[in-house]
């Protein structure tokens, strides 16, 4: 009797091992998270600080202080010779130097979007599309001839602050991933 009994209770038990494999195998596999997918091919770029002149009726005026980080796509990166730091800063003062963008009589009016976009555009036109995939600013102020001069005069004591033009991103180095 207890032999009949163990046999009974083996079977259960082998019928719902078989029932509990059989359904973990025909469930679907796990969406894919295209988001997660398209950042993985990522690498952040970080910029060098800039300072662009602002040059009027032949004078300089003041000067654009900016950091700009890029997303860039991994796999493009390790096809260029040059360091992709140096190059991204090279394509940025080619952009900047001379191009009115930002009006300062109206720093409101200022379009963030559009200026990442127009820098995006045309580093992607002369690196290779899709190079860039993001624009990250972490800094974008305006300092004034006069606040310079005011700067010096004070010997570094209460400098006075710049324009600030956009409030930027921190940028952080992404933590490397554990398998």
């Amino acid at each position: 009797m207890i032999k009949l009994l163990l046999t009974g209770l083996w079977v259960c038990i082998v019928t719902l091992a078989a029932v509990y494999f059989s359904v973990q195998m025909s469930a679907p596999p796990p969406p894919v998270d295209e988001e997660a997918a398209r950042k993985e091919a990522l690498e952040l770029v970080r910029g060098e600080s800039l300072t662009v002149p602002v040059i009027s009726d032949g004078m300089i005026t003041g000067y654009f202080l900016g950091r700009f980080s890029f997303m860039m796509d991994k796999e493009q990166i390790k096809g260029q010779k040059l360091p992709m730091t140096e190059l991204t800063t090279d394509q940025l003062f080619t952009l900047l130097v001379g191009d009115k963008m930002i009006d300062l009589g109206n720093p409101g009016a200022f379009d963030l979007e559009t200026f990442r976009t127009r820098i995006k555009d045309q580093l992607n036109a002369k690196l290779g599309e899709g190079m860039v995939d993001e624009v990250l600013v972490e800094q974008l102020d305006f300092l004034s001839k006069e606040d310079i001069r005011t700067n010096v005069a004070r010997e570094g004591k209460r400098p006075v602050a710049p324009t600030k033009i956009v409030e930027g991103v921190v940028v952080e180095e992404p933590k490397p991933a554990t398998h």
